[in-house]
């Protein structure tokens, strides 16, 4: 795929992603801050708003401020350049694995773009479970995500299993 192509395909990505995220928080913000929780389907999922200061289910939230500055902002951000690097030069990549790092980019900016603009918080606002057991609190460009390292996995056995046909299984016993 012609590298404008693929620059393109990343660049719709990660803006829709980018924007339909923070379009989810700023409604969040609006409506959820200082609310109770509103819940669905007996408790199953609920809207609730929270401001995460740390990583993926606030790991590392009680670190230092400019501890988690440096790890969740300035090494997330040389990451995700890595990243759109990555995608926009491997020429072997194909075009659903191109997808779905450009979803976990999308997210992973969306994030950043948070960070950055909430004093190194990211908001978020949605819950599932059933019970006690319950996820941790997260927004869409986790979903996102969480969808794009799902296809990732997904596609690397796919691909494992396309490689190993009948074919090639008996050449090798041979």
């Amino acid at each position: 795929m012609p590298k404008l192509q693929k620059f393109y395909i990343i660049a719709l990505i990660l803006f829709s992603c980018l924007g339909c995220d923070q379009v989810s928080k700023q409604i969040a913000k609006e409506n959820l801050r200082a609310q109770p929780s509103i819940s669905y389907w007996g408790e199953t999922f609920r809207f609730q708003y929270a401001e995460n200061r740390g990583a993926f289910l606030s790991l590392g939230s009680k670190l230092p401020k400019i501890l988690r500055t440096w790890l969740f902002t300035i090494l997330s951000g040389f990451l995700l350049i890595a990243l759109f690097f990555y995608i926009l030069i491997n020429r072997e990549l194909d075009r659903k694995t191109i997808y779905a790092f450009s979803l976990i980019l999308g997210g992973g900016c969306s994030n950043l773009f948070d960070r950055v603009v909430n004093d190194g918080r990211v908001i978020d606002f949605m819950n599932m479970g059933i019970g006690s057991l319950r996820t941790g609190i997260f927004n869409w460009a986790d979903v996102v995500i969480m969808v794009g390292m799902g296809l990732i996995v997904i596609f690397s056995f796919t691909n494992r299993q396309d490689k190993n046909t009948p074919e090639d299984i008996g050449e090798a016993a041979v």
